[in-house]
């Protein structure tokens, strides 16, 4: 996997991955930026989040789940001193679908969480990771 990060002004960057896709990041008025794009560390926690949803849906559906929606709230705490890494990082699934098993549903978490997705048991290695779910049947 490659990746280029490409200084534009003060402190925004044109991220570009290999697979073609660009993305903006900046930071606060207060540290230079102009606050057009997420921050890095921003950056991180959605590509975690993304992650792992991509995990939990996948798991769901060869479960033979009926899922139709799944939305991750996070909220995470960064140490106060440098380097500044996550040290607590809570996940929120909100899983919808039809006839859902709450024990798939948290099984399917859990198995993201211990075995599957990459950024989270990296970030794991800093930070306290939690996770807990609610289902939302239609």
């Amino acid at each position: 996997m490659k990746a280029r990060i490409k200084w534009v002004e003060q402190v925004s960057f044109l991220g570009e991955t290999e697979s073609g896709h660009a993305v903006l990041m900046d930071g606060p008025p207060d540290g230079g930026g102009r606050n057009l794009g997420p921050r890095p560390m921003e950056m991180v926690l959605l590509g975690t989040g993304g992650c792992t949803t991509y995990d939990v849906i996948h798991i769901l559906k060869k479960s033979r789940q009926q899922v139709t929606d799944c939305v991750v709230e996070i909220q995470a705490e960064r140490a106060t001193e440098d380097p500044k890494v996550f040290t607590q990082i809570h996940f929120h699934f909100i899983v919808t679908g039809k006839d859902l098993k709450p024990e798939q549903v948290g099984r399917a978490i859990k198995l993201s969480a211990e075995k599957y997705c990459s950024a989270s048991i990296m970030l794991g290695k800093t930070a306290d990771i939690t996770h807990d779910f609610e289902v939302v049947q239609e």
